[in-house]
């Protein structure tokens, strides 16, 4: 799973990020595409996984994840359907093999997204040759028939067999941690007749309970939002086998129903052998369920063929039954994610001392966890250069209440204010720079590896916006020390500049959260700076004349001119954001 996570990682680039943001747009979306990708890859284990670890690398929040999850139950059915209309022909290994062979030629290739395509397609072959291997190594049933004579000794005690059944099949799955595996096992157990069909499919409830261990056993040393997801797979798949019991044998007798309508009843299958296991020897009965055709005895040939085609009604019976279960019940579920996203809040805490334990303190997106998911975590990384600018459009915002501020509390509280987000940014770039240095020592290609300096220069320049802000504050702070204030036209003059390098931050921070760093972008910035550098010359002319005709002291001229300095220095650095971001050079003047 880690090394198809990571050949994907590589392949998508950043196209991934489009494809997340695109497949989680809203909670139907979500569940078709836990549909599409669990009928591709046949594993619905293999999905959540992958969502947990997405939800791990901050790339989805837990209601999406929950919403995908969804789809991921439904698309796992789509296994029991290619078992009863294909037969129990399917032989996952007989593909990942020539896989394996095939992606040898890519993965040794020196083109690197062909090397990272045969990183993924080994991946893929390995993981569904361990889950073959998994449900090969199940116990046969049929060469084991103490195991066997257990199972039907508790076929017949009404309620109770439904639930020790639903049971089992949780069990069971939890042991292999693939339902698509247990589904197949279940399908062969009612078709030889060793079960009734009412459970089976209660074995298939239980099998729906039991695959969400797979998830819950990733996120055991995940992030708490990970921890959330495996939860909420879990607590979906109970809620819903929950209802489904208190209407158990009409839901039953309702697909029993449908299937009479076009052929014969599956409920009828576990009598009728059991009637002939007192009319026939053992081998008989074997042989009528799963021998060879026989032709040579017209009674015993009819028999034969009654009997598979009620296998087959008891095989499409329990794939009906299974995607009716998941399909209604994510569309009721569906409306009640808010409410699974509180519970799941509600009863997985963060504890104090993993609080504590915390490596990046400061940031938002970013863990030591996400280190595993090198590629995907790049996205992260630009969502917590966002908000680090920010947070620096906020000290701006604080600066502006400086420069007005003729309370002294007032005053004194916004400073510290300023004070403290400006020790809160220098630890955030050391952080996000050291948190950088830890991703480029890991699998990365050279596209990411180009990127991780890219985001290392704009964490740089975003500190140094931090610092330009802060260094107002304190201009604007000695000038109050030395009871010196500026003048209703001197104030106009800075609300003016303040005014217009505000637009360049607001840029940047667009130019940080855009999906696509368009060079229009950086025109975009470039023309603001040139009008920033305009209205700081203009400024400094109309200084000079306003201290010939005495309008203000020198000493209002001083910190006037710095507060302008500074303020142009926070563009400069703006615009070295945005250019590290779109790749364009900026010409200095």
């Amino acid at each position: 799973m880690k090394i198809m996570s990571e050949g994907l990682q590589k392949v998508a680039g950043d196209g991934m990020r489009n494809v997340l943001s695109a497949m989680t747009h809203n909670r139907f979306l979500g569940v078709l595409t836990g549909i599409l990708v669990t009928a591709l890859i046949q594993s619905s284990s293999g999905t959540t996984l992958m969502v947990v670890s997405f939800v791990n690398a901050g790339l989805l929040n837990l209601a999406q994840s929950i919403s995908v999850i969804m789809g991921a139950n439904i698309g796992t059915t789509v296994t029991a359907w290619i078992i009863s209309l294909l037969g129990f022909k399917v032989d996952i290994s007989a593909f990942a093999i020539p896989l394996l062979s095939l992606s040898l030629p890519l993965f040794f290739s020196k083109k690197t997204n062909l090397n990272s395509w045969g990183e993924f397609v080994i991946g893929f072959s390995l993981l569904f040759l361990g889950l073959q291997f998994l449900k090969d190594s199940m116990p046969d049933l049929q060469n084991n028939p103490d195991a066997l004579a257990f199972v039907q000794k508790y076929t017949d005690m009404g309620y109770w067999s439904v639930l020790l059944f639903l049971l089992i099949g949780t069990v069971l799955t939890c042991i292999v941690q693939s339902s698509s595996a247990m589904v197949a096992i279940t399908l062969i157990m009612c078709a030889k007749g060793w079960i009734p069909f009412e459970l089976a499919t209660a074995m298939i409830l239980g099998e729906n309970i039991g695959t969400t261990i797979t998830a819950n056993i990733a996120a055991l040393n995940a992030n708490i939002a990970a921890k959330r997801t495996a939860f909420s797979h879990f607590l979906f798949n109970v809620f819903g086998v929950a209802w489904v019991l208190i209407f158990f044998y009409p839901i039953v007798n309702l697909v029993g129903y449908i299937l009479t309508m076009h052929g014969p009843d599956p409920r009828d299958l576990y009598p009728l052998i059991n009637q002939l296991s007192l009319q026939y020897s053992p081998e008989q009965v074997e042989m009528l369920t799963g021998g060879a055709l026989i032709t040579n005895n017209a009674e015993m040939a009819g028999l034969q063929a009654t009997l598979t085609s009620m296998a087959g009604a008891c095989s499409i019976g329990l794939a009906l039954f299974h995607t009716l279960f998941n399909v209604t019940n994510s569309a009721i579920m569906i409306w009640f994610i808010p409410l699974y996203v509180k519970i799941c809040e509600l009863v997985i805490q963060p504890s104090k001392k993993s609080e504590k334990k915390k490596s990046f303190a400061h940031l938002q997106f970013l863990s030591t966890r996400m280190l595993s998911t090198s590629e995907l975590s790049l996205l992260q990384v630009h969502k917590e250069a966002t908000s680090y600018a920010q947070k620096v459009r906020e000290m701006l915002r604080m600066v502006q209440l400086l420069l007005f501020t003729e309370d002294t509390e007032d005053f004194e509280r916004n400073y510290n204010r300023l004070q403290k987000y400006e020790n809160i940014c220098d630890r955030i770039e050391v952080e996000i720079v050291e948190y950088l240095s830890e991703l480029s020592e890991g699998d990365l290609s050279s596209d990411s590896r180009r990127e991780v300096r890219v985001l290392m220069t704009a964490a740089t320049e975003i500190e140094s916006m931090g610092d330009a802000c802060y260094n107002m504050g304190q201009i604007i702070k000695r000038r109050n020390d030395n009871d010196i204030m500026f003048g209703p036209e001197l104030k106009k003059r800075l609300q003016e500049m303040h005014a217009l390098v505000e637009q360049v931050v607001d840029h940047t921070i667009e130019t940080l959260d855009a999906d696509e760093k368009t060079p229009d972008l950086f025109y975009v910035a470039e023309n603001l700076e040139h009008d920033v550098n305009n209205k700081r010359d203009m400024l400094i002319k109309e200084n000079l004349h306003a201290l010939d005709k005495k309008e203000y002291e020198y000493p209002e001229s001083v910190y006037y001119l710095d507060l302008i300095d500074e303020y142009e220095h926070l563009a400069d650095y703006s615009i070295n954001v945005v250019e590290a971001i779109t790749g364009k050079k900026h010409v200095s003047e």
